[in-house]
C-alpha cells in the first residue's frame, strides 16, 4: 500500500509541473509549430539507453550511479539507464519528452538542455550542502531520468511564479515546491526534494532573464526618427512653451 501511494503521489506532483508548464505554454500557441529538437534529442538518448541495455547485460554494472562504484561518468550515464522494469521505463520517457517539450516552449533548446544538466548533476551536491545525503542502498536509486526531469519540470512553476497574471497561477506554481517538500519530509520521496531545486533555480533564471541589459537601447522607429529630424529642421521647431 505505501509503494502504491508513493507512486500516486509522485506522479501527482508530475501533473502539478505540467500544469504550470501548460499555462506557460498557451501564452504562445505559435511555438507549437517549431519541432522541439532538444527534447527530440533528449528522448532519443533516453530510448538509446533502453536499447543498450537490452543488448548488453552488463551495461547496468557499467553505467548506474553505485556509489560503491567508481566512475567519473555514473553520474550522466546512470540517468539513461532504466531499472523500474516495462511500466517504469514507459513512464520515465514518456515524462521526459513531455516536460522537455514544455521547456524547450518555455525556454528555448539549449538553455533547457542547460537546466536537464543541472538537474543531473546539481541534486547531489546541494544535498550535501544541505544535510540531505541519505546514502540510498536500493539499487532502484541507483538508476533513471526520473529525477533530472522532475528538476527540468519544477523549472516550470518556477517561471510560472514570475510570469503569471492570475494569482491561482502562482499558487499553482507555489504548489509544487511546497507539496515536492511535503513528500520529501513524509516519504523521503527525492523527486519532491529535486523538485524543490528546480523551482528555485527556475525562479532565479526567469528572474534574471527579466533585468534589462545595460547595453540595449530601446528601438526607435525609422518614422518617430524622420519625424524627429522634421521638427529640429523647421524655423521655430524648438521654440518654448509660454
Amino acid at each position: 500500500m505505501s509503494g502504491l501511494l508513493f507512486d500516486l503521489t509522485t506522479a501527482a506532483l508530475m501533473v502539478l509541473m505540467f500544469k504550470a508548464g501548460q499555462v506557460m505554454v498557451e501564452r504562445d500557441a505559435i511555438g507549437w509549430r517549431r519541432i522541439p529538437w532538444a527534447a527530440v534529442g533528449l528522448t532519443a538518448v533516453a530510448l538509446a539507453g533502453v536499447v543498450t541495455q537490452l543488448c548488453w547485460h552488463g551495461a547496468m554494472a557499467a553505467l548506474d550511479s553505485d556509489p560503491g562504484k567508481a566512475g567519473w561518468w555514473r553520474v550522466v550515464t546512470s540517468v539513461f539507464m532504466q531499472n523500474g522494469g516495462v511500466v517504469g521505463a514507459a513512464w520515465n520517457i514518456v515524462t521526459l519528452a513531455v516536460i522537455a517539450a514544455l521547456a524547450e516552449r518555455v525556454w528555448n533548446g539549449p538553455l533547457t538542455l542547460v537546466l536537464f544538466a543541472a538537474g543531473m548533476l546539481l541534486p547531489q551536491h546541494l544535498d550535501t550542502l544541505f544535510g540531505a545525503t541519505g546514502g540510498s542502498t536500493d539499487p532502484r536509486d541507483f538508476a533513471g531520468s526520473s529525477g533530472a526531469t522532475y528538476f527540468l519540470g519544477a523549472t516550470l512553476a518556477g517561471a510560472l511564479l514570475l510570469g503569471g497574471h492570475a494569482s491561482k497561477e502562482r499558487l499553482l506554481a507555489v504548489t509544487v515546491p511546497v507539496f515536492g517538500l511535503v513528500l520529501w519530509f513524509a516519504q523521503e520521496n527525492g523527486h519532491g526534494l529535486v523538485a524543490a531545486y528546480g523551482f528555485v533555480l527556475g525562479v532565479l533564471v526567469r528572474g534574471l532573464g527579466r533585468i534589462p541589459s545595460v547595453t540595449t537601447a530601446r528601438p526607435v522607429s525609422n518614422a518617430r526618427l524622420r519625424g524627429a529630424r522634421g521638427v529640429a529642421g523647421r524655423p521655430g521647431g524648438r521654440r518654448r512653451r509660454r
